[in-house]
């Protein structure tokens, strides 16, 4: 008989938003914990810190046989999969449903109305629901796709995704204290790629330094492949890849976040600069965008691709008064404690119970 839960972790690149959950879940809970992870993006080398209780398995080390062979020997009682796209994977997760444990697929695919999606909604009762008991969604905009692939609602949870809400929260404490504010530095922290909207946001920019002729500032934080055409302009500032702890400095230095992507199923780093604080300006194709952004309350949505439109929503950023600043700030970090790594973990448990 065990005494504590045995959870394994079926998951593709960590990320420190994803670990801060794994912790808060062992703090809360003390299951034994198996993580099976894909290997690192190159150009993202982060630096993880993992609880020494945690085990971490290298899925490249390990062929379908010794796969197998590993979980059996875990023998968990709950299954969390990262979705279905890794074909061992699911392999996994048909033979241990079959078995009748729990197994949970995080997802966070927008039902679109495609054709793609329509062939997954008639497979589905020979597919999904063969491989899973439960879908974990990011939001609301996840939600309809799992109901449209025949999941009942006892089987929907949401909130897959958390940021580390109490180590940001603390940044915007300090960030408080800084008596050196300008409230004039916009960031965008992400990969350099064209499907995060970078191109339009760099000449929103240009724009908009052109029409005022004040401070304002554009920090950018990541690497890609757009790295090597990146935007020159005085008052743009690119700082490439930085690690998760040391955004420290950059927020305590910046003051409204922009996530200008094309395409974003959900974006946690919307999560993440919320519980720092900060007013958000999204495109309207972010995922996260509905859970902590009330356009014109919190922050300012935008048509996705419309240059014009986002350097409308800076203007109206800039011209806010500090009181109608803070109002916002305020607003946002409400919206930012809807989802923790503690609800993360209690809805995790749930399905145990």
């Amino acid at each position: 008989m065990k005494n504590h839960p045995t959870v394994l972790f079926l998951y593709s690149e960590l990320a420190e938003y994803f670990l801060a959950c794994v912790t808060k879940l062992q703090d809360l809970y003390n299951p034994d914990i198996h993580i099976v992870r894909w290997e690192l993006n190159k150009q993202a080398p982060f630096n993880f810190k993992i609880p020494e209780e945690v085990n971490i398995y290298s899925k490249d080390d390990l062929d379908l046989d010794q796969l197998y062979t590993l979980v059996e020997d875990i023998d968990p009682d709950l299954i969390f999969c990262c979705g279905w796209m890794d074909k061992d994977y699911i392999e996994i997760c048909k033979h241990f449903r079959k078995k009748g444990t729990p197994v949970i697929a995080g997802m966070d695919n927008h039902w679109k109305g495609t054709l793609k999606q329509y062939i997954a909604q008639l497979i589905s009762p020979f597919t999904f629901q063969k491989y899973f008991s439960h879908f974990w969604v990011a939001g609301k905009p996840q939600k309809k796709y799992a109901e449209k692939l025949g999941f009942k609602d006892q089987n929907i949870i949401e909130g897959c995704y958390s940021a580390d809400v109490d180590f940001f929260s603390s940044l915007y404490k300090q960030k408080q204290k800084n008596s050196e504010r300008t409230y004039s530095r916009f960031i965008y922290v992400g990969r350099y790629l064209q499907r995060k909207g970078l191109n339009e946001l760099w000449n929103a920019f240009r724009e908009f330094k052109n029409k005022r002729k004040t401070d304002w500032e554009l920090w950018c934080l990541g690497t890609g492949p757009l790295e090597v055409n990146k935007a020159s302009h005085p008052n743009i500032r690119h700082f490439g890849f930085v690690q998760p702890k040391e955004l420290a400095y950059y927020i305590k230095k910046t003051d409204v976040f922009i996530l200008p992507s094309h395409h974003e199923p959900w974006g946690v780093v919307v999560h993440e600069f919320a519980a720092a604080g900060f007013p958000l300006i999204c495109s309207d194709n972010v995922g996260a965008a509905t859970a902590f952004l009330e356009d014109k309350k919190n922050g300012f949505l935008f048509e996705s691709g419309n240059q014009d439109d986002l350097e409308n929503k800076m203007h109206q950023m800039a011209d806010l008064t500090r009181e109608q600043f803070y109002e916002m700030v305020e607003i946002r970090l409400e919206k930012s404690k809807k989802i923790t790594p503690e609800t993360w973990s209690h809805t995790l448990m749930s399905v145990l119970n």
